[in-house]
């Protein structure tokens, strides 16, 4: 089995809490039933960047990996990467090429002409793609947010030297994601597929800690407390299922130590405290080690 910092593949966006500097600790807690290689299925309902995805697949023999996003968009990237790859990496080359000749008043100018061309016209899938890409790449602190429109509104980020194209990595991708099956929807729409012989890794927008830290927006609609309760219930409906869970979320104790919402939602099941580096919130003073959850039912 691979060391995971040795991993070839890694996620080809920037992804608002994204998993890789917790892999390490997310593999220790992996259920022994994967590594027995007695799991058939493995599911992710809210894919995101993919990191654990990434891992999974490199180390583990699965007769089926269901990968499930309600950001259409991203989940549509994955489609082009899976099947378009070459084309992909074509056009991505020459937008990089294009950016990094610019000075910093072209470079700017160049992306919002992107993101509203992004916007205007998502009809071309390979197109959309690498302004999906591109925009990931070079916006603001590499956010995907959408206003109530589903337009992307992130701004322009003053990146000195950003890698557009990671050609040896989207080839990776591609190889990792041939046989995989996409969908894009609701999270409880992956319940059918699941059984006893079944790993789900569930990963939905963190709980915000404080206003300055939403960042839910990923699709037209936003994750509220209502949803995180639906999700609550689904998970002990796939727990009912013989399902093996392994659930990621923010830790409200880290704003008020009362704040039990979490653990009243997930009582009976085991809540362990891990440690990441977060920006909690936007002026940058909130970075640091802080508490998020990891929720298993093993």
């Amino acid at each position: 089995m691979k060391n995971v910092l040795n991993t070839e593949t890694k996620p080809f966006v920037k992804w608002a809490g994204g998993k890789r500097q917790l892999l390490p600790i997310i593999i220790k807690n992996l259920p022994k039933e994967l590594i027995e290689n007695r799991i058939k299925t493995y599911i992710e309902p809210f894919v995101g960047g993919g990191a654990v995805f990434f891992y999974i697949v490199e180390n583990y023999k699965l007769d089926r990996i269901i990968l499930n996003d309600k950001n259409e968009e991203l989940i549509d990237v994955y489609r082009v990467i899976q099947n378009n790859v070459d084309a992909l990496i074509d056009e991505l080359r020459k937008v990089e090429k294009e950016y990094l000749s610019l000075d910093e008043n072209g470079r700017k100018a160049y992306f919002y002409e992107k993101r509203d061309q992004y916007n205007s016209n998502k009809k071309d899938r390979i197109l959309t793609a690498v302004n999906f890409i591109f925009l990931n790449r070079t916006c603001f602190n590499g956010l995907y947010r959408v206003n109530k429109k589903g337009e992307f509104n992130v701004p322009y980020g003053r990146y000195k030297n950003p890698t557009i194209l990671d050609e040896e990595n989207l080839r990776n991708v591609s190889i990792c994601l041939k046989n995989v099956e996409l969908h894009s929807g609701d999270f409880e729409e992956i319940e059918n597929y699941v059984d006893d012989k079944s790993f789900i890794y569930l990963d939905p927008p963190y709980r915000p800690l404080d206003a300055t830290s939403n960042f839910t927006s990923y699709d037209k609609g936003e994750f509220n407390d209502d949803d995180q309760k639906r999700l609550a219930a689904f998970y002990r409906l796939l727990n009912e299922k013989g399902a093996k869970l392994m659930l990621s979320n923010s830790d409200p104790k880290n704003i008020d130590e009362k704040d039990d919402f979490f653990d009243e939602l997930y009582k009976g099941f085991n809540i362990k405290r891990v440690y990441a580096n977060r920006m909690i919130n936007s002026n940058g003073k909130g970075r640091g080690k802080i508490a998020e959850l990891l929720i298993t039912n093993y």
